[in-house]
């Protein structure tokens, strides 16, 4: 027996209703046509599905095991249904989304989520990559928007909308030695003989020098990576502070106290996309949801 659209409509018609007669009238159909429509389905399956003995049908112990599953069914047909008219109204198929690898994704995430409690069949990819790397990846048009640093310059190619800020804060492994030999509240400049950990493009130059302060920096690109190579004491890193909270708690990193200018950059971040590729629904609701958090 192939279940059909309308026959488990009707079927949880009944149950829910508990009569053939407040079915029909919740279907728009006489009770007759309800009643012949759950006895051909009976007849199909083999066993009664509602016991007419009493004065309402009471559903048997067949049919009790099988709501579960035909309300599950019921309800994807009718996310099926909304998902094909809302891409018919502009939805996009794929939700391709790019994030700075040294970005906190903590708010993406959550955007992501409210998006897709309206849009539950929407298919959302998100890379995640140095900031170089990101912006390579939007004008080829492998991602439909990015999460970024903002620019220094404008692109004139780039829409944009700011969706808050990031401080960024440098950090040392707790024994690194450059803590002795600085002293507790080094100049910001003293960071310069000091190796510098960066999460940057492997491929690509740095397009701005800003996060770059080392006069010697090794690079990679992952954040994750770049953490355990300052806990490791490889070198200081300019890190979110959102993401490096937990490691300063342990005391596995060590937040420097500069003595000439707050240990705290605050940088912009944007959503950005193409001007010549407008956003669709998804995208256009994720970055509403970013900027309104």
């Amino acid at each position: 027996m192939n279940f059909s659209s309308d026959s488990i409509e009707l079927f949880l018609a009944v149950i829910e209703r508990g009569s053939f007669s407040a079915a029909a009238r919740a279907l728009g159909k006489v009770p007759s046509a309800v009643s012949m429509g759950i006895a051909n389905l009976e007849a199909e399956l083999g066993y009664p599905l509602f016991d007419r003995s009493h004065r309402e049908p009471l559903p048997t112990a067949q049919a009790a095991a099988l709501v579960p599953h035909a309300r599950l069914i019921a309800g994807q047909l009718r996310q099926l249904q909304a998902h094909a008219v809302q891409l018919s109204l502009g939805l996009e198929s794929k939700l391709a989304i790019g994030v700075v690898e040294d970005l906190d994704r903590s708010r993406l995430v959550a955007a992501i989520a409210a998006v897709s409690q309206t849009y539950p069949l929407l298919d959302v990819e998100v890379l995640s990559a140095p900031q170089d790397d990101i912006l390579h990846l939007l004008h080829s048009g492998r991602v439909n928007l990015c999460v970024a640093f903002a620019g220094l310059s404008l692109d004139m190619q780039e829409r944009f909308q700011f969706v808050g800020v990031e401080r960024l804060v440098a950090t040392l492994a707790a024994d690194h030695p450059a803590l002795q030999q600085l002293g507790p509240n080094p100049r910001l400049e003293d960071l310069v003989n000091v190796r510098q950990i960066v999460v940057a493009a492997p491929d690509l130059p740095m397009s701005e020098p800003r996060p770059l302060l080392g006069a010697s920096h090794w690079r990679t690109n992952s954040l994750s990576v770049a953490l355990e190579m300052v806990e490791s004491g490889l070198g200081w890193g300019n890190f979110p502070l959102a993401v490096v909270a937990p490691l300063l708690e342990l005391g596995r990193l060590k937040r420097l106290d500069f003595r000439n200018v707050e240990n705290g950059l605050l940088l912009p971040v944007h959503a950005v996309w193409l001007k010549h590729q407008p956003l669709g629904k998804g995208a256009a609701a994720l970055v509403q949801c970013l900027a309104e958090t």
